[in-house]
């Protein structure tokens, strides 16, 4: 799983952000590590629409494989908060996701009793 970190110019880049940014997602996408092929994480500070959740925005989105582009936002008063309450988000987002392809997979699949009755 390829993991981009992107900052706007009112957030300091460094690599202890990214590093941070990329274990936190890690953890949290740990279990669809195969199904994900790119995360682009992009982030932050004050929003034009005044976001009355907070400053730090957090906007990630996951590449799935056989599905569309998963995106999730948090926004809140921190970094930190920001960037674990998106990837919260996205973890449920994908497995969600991947449970409707995995019931859409199943539903396609099964044998027709009926033919086997007969």
């Amino acid at each position: 799983m390829q993991i981009s970190v992107n900052t706007d110019k009112t957030i300091e880049r460094t690599a202890g952000l990214d590093d941070h940014v990329k274990e936190v997602v890690k953890t949290a996408l740990h279990r669809f590590g195969e199904h994900i092929g790119r995360v682009d994480v992009h982030l932050s500070e004050g929003n034009a629409q005044k976001s009355s959740d907070g400053d730090i925005r957090c906007m990630i989105e996951a590449r799935v494989n056989g599905y569309q582009p998963i995106a999730v936002t948090d926004h809140e008063a921190t970094l930190h908060q920001s960037i674990h309450g998106a990837a919260d988000k996205l973890q449920r987002a994908i497995d969600s996701a991947l449970g409707r392809l995995n019931d859409g997979k199943r539903h396609t699949s099964q044998p027709n009793f009926e033919e086997a009755e007969e």
